[in-house]
């Protein structure tokens, strides 16, 4: 398919973080972009005033009657459910429907494409890299999988020979894609419901692996069991971050290249997990020749990625942090980067659980990661695409927890929970619609300060 052709697309589903910045690429383009949303949304709102169509209704009606089937390309998420009457409007008369994954492994075979795969630190490591290139001068279109902070956007730039996209394990989206220059962060067992097993997930990313030839352009941490260069933070890697510091609320800290020392880079996103991100994306800009006074000026201007370890108040009586974060590993991360800022203040953490399934496989490793906080509320799973499983509750990863001070909220009642708790550090946590609580708790929170 040549989307160079293609005068028209149409979105099923277009108010997704992916999908989104799929319609923003399109319309840089100059191409017709319109679709359909269950749902309005920060998002829709941000691609409507920017000349994109969108309709909250399923109506073939509301299709435009220009789109025609030889110039229309038709983008769907897997979320659209198959009695969607614009869907089988456009199977019927046999129109171009994509995935959104095949129409990223369309662009990026006639790019020169970075690819960041791993189960976690895709978007954050993606949006550093995509920011490095762009405010370097190359000619980037940076897809990312959040907002970054710094183009209050999940698109950076409108290039049209290279571009960075996270490649996603889920439902295998990243075997899709053609990548000149790949990393991998992480290979943890998730999507349990998709692979079933962790040594499945682990084949798929052999499989994603194999899709770079020449190993000297893919970019592995040391654990991982895989052919490449490695990339560490404090350790012996061809790419490795040390002499790490602390100065003025940002890292300060070297990086060791095959042939250089670039010295004293300052970075503001707090975590050694994301000081590992940060690595990343310097190795594969280095490799890409960019130049190392683009690179450390651009990775101490990052601003981060909302929902990322995000700051919604930051004084002396009270900080209130938001994070994504919907996996144990990543509670982890966050908990570490919290007591590394915050050594000796209490922690509340409210965490609202994502899927059944991936609550149901990692049930033990949540109660434990959840533990390490002074104090906990837990929400209601939030089942996404999902009908529930028996016995799969909230209540249960609480019975599991090592930690007295905890308790099992409603929406309704958590802003109540939240003032009533003495914790001078609050942070939500969860992949979710907990996001959407995010505004009325900072409201309610700056309003006792």
């Amino acid at each position: 398919m040549n989307l160079n052709q293609i005068h028209n697309v149409y979105f099923i589903g277009i108010g997704g973080i992916g999908m989104s910045n799929l319609a923003r690429y399109f319309k840089n383009l100059g191409k017709q972009v319109c679709g359909y949303d269950k749902t309005p949304s920060v998002l829709t709102n941000e691609l409507m005033e920017s000349g994109i169509a969108i309709h909250f209704e399923d109506s073939i009606d509301l299709i435009p009657k220009d789109f025609f089937i030889e110039n229309t390309l038709v983008i769907i998420t897997p979320a659209v459910p198959v009695t969607h009457s614009e869907w089988n409007y456009f199977v019927e008369r046999e129109y171009e429907i994509k995935k959104r994954a095949e129409v990223l492994g369309l662009i990026t075979k006639d790019t020169f494409c970075f690819a960041v795969a791993g189960t976690h630190g895709k978007t954050t490591t993606s949006g550093i890299l995509g920011h490095i290139l762009y405010q370097s001068g190359a000619d980037v279109t940076a897809f990312i999988g959040g907002i970054v902070e710094n183009y209050n956007s999940n698109l950076i730039g409108s290039g049209t020979t290279v571009t960075v996209v996270e490649a996603d394990e889920f439902d295998r989206s990243f075997l899709h894609l053609h990548p000149n220059i790949a990393c991998i962060t992480s290979i943890d067992a998730d999507h349990l419901d998709i692979y079933g097993t962790s040594e499945a997930i682990e084949a798929s990313f052999m499989e994603f692996a194999a899709k770079i030839e020449d190993k000297n352009n893919l970019f592995i941490t040391k654990e991982l069991p895989l052919e490449g260069l490695t990339c560490a933070v404090n350790e012996d890697a061809i790419y490795k971050a040390f002499n790490i510091r602390i100065g003025d609320g940002s890292y300060v800290f070297d990086v060791q290249t095959p042939t250089e020392i670039i010295k004293d880079l300052h970075f503001g996103l707090p975590g050694r997990h994301n000081l590992m991100n940060a690595v990343m994306a310097i190795a594969m800009a280095n490799l890409f020749g960019t130049p190392t006074d683009a690179i450390a000026n651009a990775i101490a201007s990052f601003k981060g990625i909302k929902r990322r370890f995000s700051y919604q108040i930051k004084t002396v009586a009270k900080v209130y942090i938001d994070d994504y974060a919907h996996h144990p590993t990543e509670i982890n991360a966050v908990h570490q980067a919290v007591r590394e800022l915050y050594p000796n203040q209490k922690v509340l953490a409210i965490f609202q659980p994502h899927l059944y399934s991936r609550t149901r496989d990692f049930a033990d490793e949540f109660a434990k990661s959840l533990s390490h906080f002074d104090e906990v509320l837990l929400l209601d799973i939030y089942p996404a695409r999902e009908l529930p499983i028996q016995g799969v509750t909230s209540q249960w990863i609480m019975d599991k927890m090592l930690l007295n001070n905890k308790k099992l909220v409603a929406k309704n009642d958590l802003i109540t929970a939240i003032l009533a708790s003495d914790a001078t550090v609050v942070v939500t946590i969860g992949a979710g619609d907990i996001g959407e609580l995010v505004p009325l708790i900072k409201k309610a929170i700056n309003e006792t300060l």
